[in-house]
């Protein structure tokens, strides 16, 4: 998004060298970011950050929602606060983010909204009820903002990646990752540049004519 010549604003939980790293790849080419630290699972911290983002970069024309966290265990074992961390992190943080985000771009009449689902949200997966509900969730909540945001000219997107290899993915035994890629047609993981590539194309204006879509990568 920075090569294409967006500003951007690097949004992080706890992992701020990872942040730093990022701001600075992007300044190094040339390109502007800022950082900013929020717990999107809270609300207020999550308005408050797209508020703050708004102002300094001197508007808000692309709101990409990708924060995303596991709490793995069997159904009969999961406990309370690892049902509500999931969903609080991966569904509701997007309702907060995409609120305050929606109110700019519908006083603008313009706006790209890419919300970060799974295939696990569509096909399921064993041990993770609370990430496949909460990425299920992504694409409904997803249908319905782009039905309500489409006459303010904004539109509202799903990228539903495979298995990427990420931090999220790293820490499988080499037996379930074999597994896993056994499953894939093109026959290894995806990288984050495949992700970025897809979310890239939805924010452009070649995707102007599409909404409510989920695009599976």
């Amino acid at each position: 998004l920075a090569q294409e010549g967006a500003k951007v604003a690097v949004n992080y939980a706890g992992n701020q060298a990872a942040a730093e790293e990022v701001k600075a790849i992007i300044e190094e080419q040339g390109g502007t970011a800022m950082l900013i630290q929020a717990d999107v699972s809270d609300s207020a911290a999550a308005s408050e950050m797209v508020t703050r983002v708004h102002g300094e970069l001197g508007g808000l024309d692309i709101l990409v929602n990708n924060a995303g966290i596991t709490r793995d265990t069997l159904l009969i074992r999961m406990k309370d606060e690892d049902f509500d961390a999931v969903i609080g992190t991966n569904l509701k943080g997007i309702y907060a983010c995409t609120k305050t985000a929606a109110k700019f771009m519908t006083k603008q009449r313009s706006g790209r909204i890419v919300n970060l689902s799974s295939v696990v949200g569509e096909i399921g997966n064993v041990g993770q009820t609370n990430y496949a509900a909460a990425k299920a969730g992504v694409i409904g909540f997803s249908k319905a903002a782009a039905k309500e945001f489409a006459p303010r000219g904004i539109t509202v997107n799903v990228v539903a990646p495979g298995f990427i290899d990420t931090d999220m993915t790293a820490v499988l035994k080499d037996s379930i990752r074999e597994k896993l890629v056994e499953g894939i047609p093109l026959g290894t993981l995806g990288k984050p540049e495949h992700v970025a590539d897809a979310v890239l194309f939805l924010v452009s204006d070649a995707a102007s004519y599409i909404t409510g879509q989920t695009l599976n990568v």
